[in-house]
């Protein structure tokens, strides 16, 4: 008596099939579980940014209160640009040294900007509507993302 071992070819079909199923169930997993954890990373870094942004102008009316600068007329007290947070300001010498409210500007994940090129953001100035589109250029009083996307729970990412 001579027994084969092996597969048959119904076996095998099966077999392929049945691991299909499984990879077609795990793959949409995947990608929302990617888009899920760039979501958390948008929202972080808009945080981040935010918060520096009020930092900022707490650190500018401090300054004021204190008198170490002077007030100047129709200026609100943010950052001229975001890059501004990185380098720092001194606020009349109220530190001794340039206070520094970001190490570096996030990335925004949704929107990412080329190699070597700054992190790109939409910008609002004080002055500008709160769903305004487009930035005046006077200073930065909020950010927002660039991306045209829309999240998983259908907000679109540019009104976080």
């Amino acid at each position: 008596m001579t027994t084969c071992k092996g597969l048959t070819l119904v076996e095998l079909i099966i077999s392929v099939t049945l691991l299909a199923l499984l990879a077609s169930a795990v793959l949409p997993l995947s990608r929302m579980t990617t888009q899920r954890s760039k979501e958390v990373e948008l929202r972080r870094n808009l945080r981040e940014l935010r918060t520096a942004i009020d930092d900022y102008k707490k650190a500018y009316d401090k300054a004021i209160e204190l008198k170490k600068i002077l007030t100047v007329q129709n200026a609100s007290g943010f950052p001229k640009t975001l890059e501004v947070l990185v380098e720092g300001e001194d606020f009349g010498g109220m530190y001794g040294a340039k206070k520094k409210f970001l190490r570096r500007i996030p990335v925004d994940p949704m929107n990412p900007s080329q190699p070597g090129s700054p992190p790109q953001w939409g910008l609002r100035s004080y002055s500008d509507a709160p769903d305004s589109d487009h930035w005046s250029g006077e200073d930065v009083y909020d950010v927002y993302s660039l991306s045209e996307g829309v999240a998983i729970d259908g907000s679109r990412y540019k009104d976080w």
